[in-house]
Parts: structure tokens; C-alpha cells; sequence
């Protein structure tokens, strides 16, 4: 009562000690704000820390940018600088992760600046260059001084180079691009050079040889419309040989083509697409026509698994592929070579020994269909058959291919007739048919009897499963007695595509979906892009 009387008495004593004690609080609260607020800090650092993603050594966590970005199936370019912006923390671990940086690339969505940050970064680990600039012409003179300076900058690098791709418009801008390649490239392994226009070009010559013909771990190399005078210290020990768009006195000669096959022992996949514009045998000297070689002489090729032959020129093509055996082949792919019968008979001959061949595509060829046919008798291996724009795939194909006397090539589940036009409903119906599993819908006549069975043998299956039990038992008994009784069916069609057949109806190919899972069909159009099936 007396401190009570007393402020009453002194009003502005007790005025001025009531802001002081306002402003204590607020200092005190103030202070105890910035105190919680360090406290909310720190906590959300602890929490954070207990993350699995934060406890990683950053080494493992390098590992794991690296997995995601450089191995991926689905890598994006955008993904490193994604990666940075997370936070700090991994900011500053993809920084010091030089793999990250080691594909470089110059193209007009990349910048040589871009491509100088990834140089510096990328320390001394190996590298992937890449300098990709289209067929386009606009601006000729700026791409080539772009490509110039971009070879500028990667030229003290060959030495770590891994991979090296240099696509440009014309040969003079490649040529000027490789005449920077005069250092050694010890850890070269892939070599990609292509040229888009095939204009000849009598003015520049290529600098060779490329990076001074030390290249002692090159194993891949594609090669488009590239004049490297069949230089052999470029395309020797290859494990993938690519060539393509040589024309008008740059084809090499088939002996020369030969001699780079000889150099290869373990080549794997060889490739030959646009190499000549002469397919006749009368443009051919006498030197150059097919002669059939002993097989002691000819070039073995044990680990070649994959062909591809497009438009290369038909006796060209038989000039190569009669003197090479390839025990091992996997993929066949011939596409515009006029008749490629000789070449058939050629891989008849290499099945009497060996050929597991699973996959065989025939594009825009003329062919003898009994040989054919007779070829496929001896791939029970094939998966894989595609036939596009053929005029002599007729129905008696499809017909050999569905009687079991025996199989012809049993593994097979997929099927293109792509432009085949001569097959007609039935045999392609039989040939489906026949391939389904047992007890299915060829037993009858029409999908209704065959739903309406499906059903029938759900019903019985339940009264009567004692009884097929012991029927099951004594069956397995005869079957252990007679083994050979039990005659393994073929493969059933998984994927069939009938795109541009003008005699596939729509109900057709309704009738195909029901028994094949993937069916491919697009209507053949006519000039103005309209659809001409009915």
C-alpha cells in the first residue's frame, strides 16, 4: 500500500520506471529471439544432418552424380547444373568431381565458353569431345571459324581425348578441323568423322595421318564421306567398322576393303551404307568379279555379330561378303541392293557349319523366295524377320513358316511386313494361328465357339481336378517312358507389324490384336498424304 501511495504521490517517477522496465523486457525478448533463433538453426542443421543423403562420405555421393548423370539411360544436359543448385554442400562436391565435365560439346546450342568452363573443370580425367554442327550452309564462314576455334581449344586435350565426334556440312570445314589432330591420342577409343554433303573436292586434301597414327586403343570407328586414302593405321584392330557416303573415285576397291577386314581379326560389327553409285557387273573390271575361295583362305571373322549393308552396290556387297566367314553372326540387315539371292546362298552355305542368325532384315530387294525359305530352315534360332517394300514375299512364305514338319525357325516372335502387299488374309491367318499355344483358339471355328470353351473348361475343371490329378500322375509316367513323345510347339508371335499391307482390312487387324500383344499398323497414304486403306 505504501509503494502504492508512493507512485500515487510521484507520478512522473513512476512514469519514467515504467519505460525503463518496458524497455529491459524488450531487450530481453529481443535477445531471447535472436537466441531462439540460432536455436531453430541449429536444429534444422541436426535435423538435416540425420538425412542418410548428408551422412555420405563425398566420395560416395561423386558416385552417385556420376551414376546418375554420366550412365543413365535418360541423361540430360541440364542435369549438372540442377545438381548445383541444390545446395551448397553438393554444389561445391560436383565441382570437384571432374568425370561430371568430361563430355564436352560444341554445337550451335553450346557454347565455346560453356565448353572452356567444362575443359578447366573436367581436371585430367578422360574426355568425350564432341563438335556437331548439321548440313545446314547458312553462315558458312561463321561455322567454320567456330569449328576452328573449338579444335584450338581441345588441341592440347587429344592426349586425354576418350571419344572424338566432328560432324560438319562439308569436307574442307573437316579437313580443317583435323588438320589440328597432330597430337598423339594414346586413350582414343571411338572415332566418329562425318560429312553431310558428298560434293567431291578437289581443292583440300586430308591431313594425315590423324593424330600423328598413334591411336594404339582405337577400337570404333565411323567414318562418312571422309577421304583418309584408306590409310590402314587408322582403321586397323577395329571392333566396330563403320563406312559410308563415298562415291565417284573414293569407293575403296574391294581388295582394299578386304585388306582393312584382314587387319581386323576381332571385329564385331561392320557396317556399309552409300559406298558406291556403280551396281551393275559390266562397271566392274575382271579383277573385281566373284570368285569363290577356298575356305582356308578366306578372311575369318569369329566375333562379328552384326552386318548392316545398305544401298553399298549389289556386286560390291557379294564381293566382300564371299570372301569373309563369320561363325558367329547375330544381326543381318540388307537394304537397296537390287537381287541379294547370291548373298542368301552365301549364308546357306555358312548354316551348313554355323550361323546362329536372329535377326534378318530385307528392305527394298529383290530375292528368290524358295532359297529364302530353304535359309530359314537352317536359323532355328531367328527371332527376329522383317520384310519392307519386297514384291517377292509372297503367301507360300508365310505358308512354309507354319507347318511343323519341321518347324521353320521356331524362336520367331517378331514379324514386319512392312509394304508387303502380295501377302494375302489367309496364310498371314494360318501363320498366326498356328503359332499359338495349344488349346487355343485354331481348334475351332470362330472366336465365340472358342470363348464359349474357355468357359465350358473353367466349369469342368472344378468337378473334375481329383480325376485329372491321377490322370496327370499316370500320364507323367508314360511320358517318362516315352519322351519323344512330347513335341515342343514354336514361339508365339509377340510383335507383328503390317504397316502400308492395302489388304489388311481393319477388321483384320482387330483379329490380329487379339492374339498378338503388339500389332503395328499405320495405312499406306497416297500422294497427298491421304489414307488409301479401305
Amino acid at each position: 500500500m505504501e509503494g502504492n501511495a508512493s507512485v500515487r504521490c510521484h507520478p512522473s517517477v513512476s512514469i519514467s520506471r515504467l519505460r525503463e522496465a518496458i524497455n529491459s523486457l524488450d531487450s530481453k525478448m529481443a535477445s531471447l529471439m535472436s537466441q531462439r533463433h540460432e536455436l531453430e538453426v541449429h536444429l534444422e542443421q541436426a535435423v538435416r544432418l540425420q538425412s542418410p543423403i548428408h551422412r555420405l562420405p563425398n566420395e560416395l555421393l561423386a558416385s552417385i552424380f556420376v551414376i546418375g548423370v554420366l550412365e543413365m539411360a535418360d541423361e540430360s544436359p541440364v542435369m549438372v547444373p540442377t545438381l548445383m543448385l541444390v545446395c551448397h554442400y553438393w554444389e561445391e562436391v560436383v565441382l570437384d568431381t571432374p568425370v561430371l565435365w568430361s563430355k564436352i560439346s560444341v554445337s550451335p546450342h553450346d557454347s565455346l565458353e560453356k565448353a572452356r568452363r567444362k575443359l578447366s573443370r573436367s581436371k585430367s580425367c578422360p574426355l568425350d569431345i564432341s563438335i556437331s554442327f548439321g548440313p545446314r550452309l547458312e553462315h558458312l564462314n561463321t561455322v567454320t571459324e567456330k569449328i576452328i576455334h573449338a579444335m584450338d581449344l581441345f588441341r592440347p586435350a587429344l592426349w586425354r581425348t576418350r571419344s572424338f565426334s566432328l560432324s560438319v556440312p562439308t569436307r574442307p570445314q573437316a579437313h580443317a578441323a583435323l588438320a589440328r589432330c597432330q597430337e598423339d591420342a594414346p586413350l582414343l577409343v571411338s572415332l566418329v568423322i562425318q560429312i553431310y554433303r558428298f560434293q567431291d573436292d578437289h581443292y583440300s586434301s586430308p591431313p594425315l595421318p590423324l593424330f600423328r597414327g598413334h591411336t594404339p586403343r582405337l577400337r570404333s570407328c565411323s567414318l562418312t564421306s571422309f577421304n583418309f586414302d584408306w590409310d590402314t593405321r587408322l582403321v586397323s584392330r577395329l571392333r566396330v567398322l563403320k563406312l559410308g557416303g563415298y562415291f565417284n573415285g573414293f569407293v575403296p576397291s574391294p581388295s582394299t576393303l578386304l585388306g582393312i577386314l584382314r587387319l581386323c581379326p576381332e571385329l564385331e560389327e561392320f557396317a556399309l551404307r552409300n559406298m558406291s553409285d556403280v551396281d551393275s557387273d559390266y562397271c566392274y573390271p575382271i579383277s573385281f568379279q566373284e570368285i569363290d575361295l577356298p575356305t582356308t583362305s578366306k578372311i575369318r571373322l569369329p566375333r562379328l555379330s552384326r552386318i548392316s549393308l545398305y544401298c553399298s552396290g549389289n556386286v560390291f556387297t557379294r564381293q566382300i561378303m564371299n570372301q569373309i566367314t563369320f561363325p558367329n553372326l547375330e544381326s543381318l540387315e540388307m537394304c537397296y541392293l537390287e537381287n541379294v539371292t547370291p548373298i542368301l546362298q552365301l549364308l546357306y552355305t555358312q548354316a551348313l557349319t554355323r550361323l546362329p542368325l536372329q535377326s534378318l532384315r530385307i528392305e527394298s530387294c529383290l530375292f528368290n523366295e524358295p532359297k529364302l525359305v530353304i535359309l530359314l530352315r537352317k536359323l532355328p534360332s531367328m527371332t527376329r524377320l522383317e520384310l519392307i517394300d519386297v514384291e517377292d514375299a509372297s503367301s507360300n512364305l508365310l505358308t512354309s513358316l507354319s507347318f511343323s514338319q519341321p518347324w521353320v525357325c521356331p524362336k520367331l516372335d517378331t514379324v514386319t511386313l512392312d509394304g508387303c502387299t502380295f501377302l494375302d488374309w489367309d496364310s498371314l491367318r494360318t501363320f498366326v494361328e498356328s503359332r499359338l499355344p495349344a488349346n487355343s483358339y485354331p481348334r475351332y471355328q470362330d472366336a465365340h465357339a472358342f470363348r464359349s470353351a474357355q468357359v465350358a473348361s473353367t466349369v469342368v475343371s472344378v468337378s473334375a481336378s481329383a480325376a485329372a490329378a491321377g490322370y496327370s500322375r499316370s500320364n507323367r509316367s508314360r511320358s517318362a517312358q516315352h519322351p519323344q513323345a512330347v513335341i515342343p510347339g514354336p514361339r508365339r508371335i509377340r510383335s507383328i507389324d503390317v504397316t502400308r499391307c492395302s489388304q489388311i482390312s481393319k477388321e483384320m487387324v482387330q483379329w490380329l490384336r487379339m492374339y498378338i500383344p503388339e500389332v503395328k499398323c499405320e495405312p499406306a497414304k497416297g500422294v497427298w498424304g491421304e489414307p488409301m486403306m479401305p
